[in-house]
């Protein structure tokens, strides 16, 4: 290897990656009440996986609870994008809440399907992650007719009442090939399985994890910015080393970075997990070119411009003050 190439250090940054649309939807909605409503706001879990945006929200007056019933009664509570069950509806009305719903609309779309193929009695497959919220919210809809499948792992413990009537669903946040794999999987146990109308892994997680395997077979070393609860960002790592580089990993922000990963390494491959601001993204390179990787360059795979509407109830209550 020669002295230039020794010296030569880059950063290939995947291109698109960070904010999705319903995580950009359901951070402005938290903001948003708080501009019109004023502090505190509740918000049911954590608006997005993301451990700096949950602190920046706090800051501004935002109080993150587990449970509707640590709500004061009549109070204005958000419901996070990964979805809730009909039950946690059911609660917050017997309390008296003012419920701002910033369920994505891609997790929207799959409790709809959960719904109606529950209404034609079909077994349902939901392929997940267990004790995710995303997966109790979408389980909540049917619990009688879905059956959780945590990967291929899962596949032999299935049952089903009539293998002609059974239809799989899934997590929007997964890795695409896996679920293709355990899809197959379970095909080979019924192979009369119906697919969903429409993917249910979401525009973005699918985007992102195609960006990070563009870079990935370049890079000895990918590093995901995104937290250790974020599902979307901890397939990335995975993503990253099945698709060549020698190391992944996943960090919440510059301050998590080792110097022992860059040892002897020369490309260093960026990407962020859905729910991660830019800034946190900035930081890591800043570091990085401390460390001397100051050829920067971004890779696009895929171009994005999905975007969607606030909810619905603080739409109109913006409307209603703009007007008075």
């Amino acid at each position: 290897m020669d002295e230039h190439t020794q010296t030569h250090r880059r950063v290939l940054v995947a291109k698109p990656r960070g904010y999705c649309a319903g995580v950009d939807r359901a951070v402005e909605t938290v903001e948003r009440a708080l501009d019109r409503y004023g502090a505190p706001v509740y918000v049911r879990k954590q608006i997005v996986h993301n451990t700096h945006v949950v602190k920046g929200l706090e800051a501004r007056g935002a109080i993150f609870v587990d449970e509707t019933e640590q709500v004061p009664e009549g109070a204005i509570v958000i419901f996070s994008a990964h979805g809730v069950a009909p039950s946690v509806h059911e609660e917050a009305a017997a309390r008296g809440l003012r419920t701002i719903d910033a369920t994505c609309p891609l997790v929207t779309k799959v409790h709809n399907e959960a719904k109606r193929f529950a209404a034609k009695d079909y077994d349902i497959l939901l392929i997940g992650h267990e004790g995710h919220e995303e997966v109790e919210g979408t389980a909540g809809e049917a619990p009688a007719h879905i059956q959780l499948v945590d990967g291929l792992e899962g596949v032999d413990g299935v049952t089903v009442r009539d293998p002609d009537k059974v239809v799989w669903l899934s997590q929007t946040t997964l890795s695409v090939d896996e679920t293709t794999e355990t899809v197959a999987r379970l095909r080979t146990r019924f192979p009369n399985l119906i697919d969903p109308p429409s993917d249910d892994i979401c525009y973005a997680t699918s985007n992102r994890q195609t960006a990070v395997k563009q870079i990935a077979a370049e890079s000895e070393l990918v590093i995901v910015v995104g937290s250790t609860n974020s599902s979307n960002s901890k397939r990335l790592v995975e993503v990253a080393k099945d698709y060549g580089a020698d190391d992944a990993h996943l960090v919440d922000d510059a301050s998590h970075l080792r110097d022992e990963w860059l040892e002897g390494v020369t490309t260093v491959g960026l990407t962020s997990g859905a729910s991660v601001p830019e800034e946190l993204v900035d930081g890591v390179l800043r570091a990085l070119a401390e460390r001397g990787f100051t050829d920067v360059q971004e890779v696009e795979s895929v171009k994005e411009s999905m975007r969607f509407a606030l909810p619905h109830e603080l739409r109109r209550d913006l409307r209603t003050a703009g007007s008075a």
